[in-house]
């Protein structure tokens, strides 16, 4: 099967624009654009794909060993620009995509002109001085719960990460989308996505760099947002005023006007 048919490809906009890839994070999958995407296919070619064993990708291409680290998460993001022929591409990468973005552009230099990261974490664990968010005993007790309970798990953690209590119809879209994930996928990806460390990974980054920091993140706090613009030589650091970790659902003429800021 072609990397189009099994991460669901779906290109949109200008074919000469500069093209912007999206990408999701855990337990989500490309309908979490869709209140920022379009807004960019007026002058860019926009590129929207799922994570294998996520969304309606094709399910029987999981590998646990490949994507046993974000590497193979990474690996995937070449190969759809590069069978779709695309240079100069602006990566936007949500949560934990942020960080495949780094990953991809580090092992393809040459593809990729500008990250934007929405909410990244490279450490959720707590580590000495690093502040990730997350004690040990807080993401030993997030992996039980998923292993035990996964739509439990679902309906607990998604107000968590929306984080906009005033607007449940939020979370029930995001509890509803991480209740459709194969839970045996899930628990591995989850795995992957919490336990990953990839703080040395930061500094390598040699392209142009959006860090969107949201007010009240509970999954990507403000000091990891700092941290992170701190370790990326030259980025810019833009925080804003949404609140939660999905601006691009809760907040995307504020996401998408920050996205354009930068990228001039």
């Amino acid at each position: 099967m072609s990397v189009i048919a099994r991460n669901r490809v779906r290109v949109s906009g200008a074919d000469d624009g500069r093209p912007m890839v999206f990408a999701h994070g855990f337990g989500c999958d490309q309908e979490m654009w869709r209140l920022v995407a379009p807004g960019f296919e007026v002058d860019h070619r926009v590129v929207l794909f799922d994570h294998v064993g996520s969304g309606r990708s094709d399910l029987s291409a999981y590998d646990p060993v490949k994507y046993g680290t974000l590497d193979g998460y990474a690996a995937d993001v070449v190969e759809i620009c590069r069978e779709l022929a695309l240079d100069d591409v602006v990566f936007v990468g949500h949560s934990v995509s942020a960080m495949m973005g780094v990953l991809a552009a580090a092992c393809a230099p040459g593809l990729f002109g500008a990250l934007v990261m929405v909410g990244p974490n490279p450490r959720y664990v707590d580590d000495g001085d690093y502040t990730g968010g997350f004690s040990r005993e807080d993401i030993a007790a997030l992996l039980e719960s998923l292993d035990s309970n996964h739509l439990g798990w679902s309906a607990a953690m998604a107000p968590v990460v929306m984080g906009n209590p005033d607007r449940p119809e939020l979370t029930a879209e995001l509890t509803n989308s991480f209740c459709r994930t194969d839970p045996d996928i899930a628990r591995q990806f989850a795995r992957v996505t919490f336990l990953s460390d990839n703080r040395a990974d930061l500094p390598g980054v040699r392209v142009p760099t959006l860090v969107l920091q949201c007010t009240a993140d509970a999954i990507a706090p403000e000091a990891v947002g700092r941290y992170v613009h701190e370790q990326i030589p030259g980025s810019v650091l833009t925080r804003l005023a949404a609140t939660g970790h999905c601006p691009h659902l809760s907040a995307p003429e504020e996401t998408t006007a920050a996205i354009r800021a930068f990228l001039g």
